[in-house]
């Protein structure tokens, strides 16, 4: 396994683990969640280059335009519960109260 390899790797596995072990902040969880699709999409950009394959370079423009719905989503969700919650952690929001 190359180094650019193990970093994209790492990359992934720290942010997961950001998201399943810091959840205080709605804010956090989207910045770890961003981190992943950020080291997807390096991943998925460097990996044609890597095998010389033409036919897989519009992958990560159709996986950028997805993260950047998801955060326009998450932005929408954080300024909604802001407003009706009063701040953005996380154990303010109850599923079972909507």
């Amino acid at each position: 396994m190359s180094l650019l390899h193990l970093s994209f790797y790492s990359a992934f596995t720290l942010s997961g683990l950001g998201l399943a072990f810091h959840r205080t902040h709605f804010i956090s969880a989207l910045l770890c969640l961003e981190s992943m699709m950020l080291s997807l999409y390096i991943a998925l950009s460097i990996w044609p280059i890597q095998t010389q394959t033409p036919s897989f370079t519009l992958i990560p423009v159709l996986m950028l335009a997805f993260s950047a719905c998801e955060a326009g989503t998450g932005l929408a969700m954080l300024v909604a519960s802001t407003r009706t919650h009063g701040s953005d952690h996380l154990h303010n929001l109850n599923l079972l109260q909507c």
